[in-house]
């Protein structure tokens, strides 16, 4: 009963447990992204840190997104929380050049979230282990690269039907080139 005198009622205590549960998955998402040599092998990171987190911390995750907290919204910590995790996913798909404008940018980022999420889902709720003899890690990334594989190859494709695209694509590369060389300094 102790921690109740802390918190209005069950949900709020919940949804600090949550909003702690988000907050530790964007540090492992920053830790996934630091220790990556690049962009792309950054966002791979973050979907195999996803996972990783979901099949560590089962109870945690499924309070997270599950229903047991009706109204999230009603708790802006763990919005907050919340939208500083989606946030690291969305910089990491920006980072990752496979997107131009807001739209795409959202697009990629939500597709993103649904692999891994769906991938983190299907291993906490045990099936996959009877149809996928591999780890957690291994799931993931083959997973998230097939995604970035065919994100870059889409990207190459829009490049070479449109002679502008091409001109842009290099443009993007560049400034990845640049925005890398800058950060080893």
């Amino acid at each position: 009963m102790a921690p109740y005198r802390h918190f209005a009622d069950k949900e709020a205590l919940l949804a600090a447990v949550a909003e702690y549960g988000f907050r530790q998955l964007t540090a492992r998402f920053t830790a996934a992204a630091a220790e990556a040599p690049e962009p792309r092998a950054a966002l791979t990171a973050l979907g195999v840190a996803y996972v990783v987190f979901a099949r560590d911390e089962p109870s945690l995750f499924k309070l997270m997104f599950g229903p047991t907290i009706e109204t999230k919204s009603a708790h802006p910590a763990l919005d907050e929380a919340g939208c500083a995790c989606f946030d690291a996913l969305r910089n990491a798909v920006e980072a990752a050049g496979f997107v131009d404008g807001e739209n795409a940018l959202n697009d990629v980022s939500l597709a993103c979230w649904s692999l891994v999420h769906g991938v983190a889902s299907l291993i906490v709720d045990g099936r996959l282990a009877d149809k996928v003899a591999a780890s957690a890690e291994t799931i993931a990334t083959r997973m998230t690269r097939l995604l970035s594989d065919s994100l870059a190859a889409l990207d190459g494709k829009k490049a070479a039907e449109h002679p502008n695209l091409q001109q842009h694509a290099l443009r993007r590369r560049r400034r990845g080139k640049l925005a890398d060389s800058s950060a080893d300094q």
